[in-house]
């Protein structure tokens, strides 16, 4: 058995607390999956009230929003996180901040699924997640820029489909059979739009969308965020 010097996760959740629990399993079960026997990852998670976020969310207040994120990473390094892990896509847009904020590497969710979609040739994705994620440059600008993977979103009809869904059923864990079959609907219509991959760019959409249900692959940037995150630190 190697002697490990684990780095200490340090993660901002509570957007929602569903998505943020999928965080602490993915990053438990990979550690003790690379580590074996009774290894576990070293983590400390401040947790925000998402009804507060999601209040200034759709005021469009980031002024404030930005503040909030900056002191949970600022919380997390005075305790002596090793890197911070923001356990949601859309608060992304707070990421400027936060790394200006902070001296410890911020791991983006964007630049982790950038990496996995390149591994895999793919040039071309569908972005889902919320109206901001998909409308607003921050994550299709990573991808655009440090990848040159082009992004196609839903159009305007669809991306409220899309982020209706994701506040009114996912974050509350209502999953509904006709909802599962409009993003089918949705996914299809990228694929003849020349889509190779779709982003699952919302914690939540994974409880619905599973890569058994599309026939192109499916990246589910929960996953893909905090498998990185215990790759850094693993690192030697």
């Amino acid at each position: 058995m190697h002697d490990y010097t684990m780095k200490k996760i340090g993660l901002i959740g509570g957007m929602s607390w569903e998505s943020s629990l999928l965080y602490y399993e993915i990053i438990n079960e990979k550690i003790r999956e690379t580590l074996g026997g009774f290894h576990s990852a070293k983590c400390i998670m401040e947790s925000v009230d998402f009804a507060e976020i999601e209040k200034l969310q759709h005021k469009d207040d980031w002024n404030s929003l930005n503040k909030i994120m900056a002191n949970s990473a600022k919380n997390l390094e005075n305790a002596k996180a090793d890197i911070i892990v923001l356990c949601t896509n859309t608060m992304h847009l707070c990421s400027e901040e936060i790394k200006k904020s902070t001296d410890i590497p911020f791991l983006h969710i964007a630049v982790a699924t950038g990496k996995k979609i390149k591994e895999n040739n793919i040039k071309k994705v569908l972005l889902l997640g919320t109206k901001f994620t998909m409308e607003k440059e921050f994550f299709k600008k990573v991808l655009k820029e440090d990848f040159n993977i082009e992004v196609i979103i839903p159009n305007e009809s669809d991306r409220d489909i899309v982020h209706q869904i994701i506040y009114k059923e996912l974050v509350h864990g209502k999953i509904e059979s006709n909802s599962k079959k409009e993003y089918q609907r949705i996914i299809k219509n990228s694929i003849n739009n020349g889509a190779g991959g779709v982003i699952l760019g919302c914690t939540e959409i994974p409880l619905l969308i599973k890569n058994k249900d599309i026939n192109i692959p499916a990246f589910d940037t929960t996953r893909i965020h905090a498998e990185a995150a215990v790759e850094f630190a693993l690192k030697q």
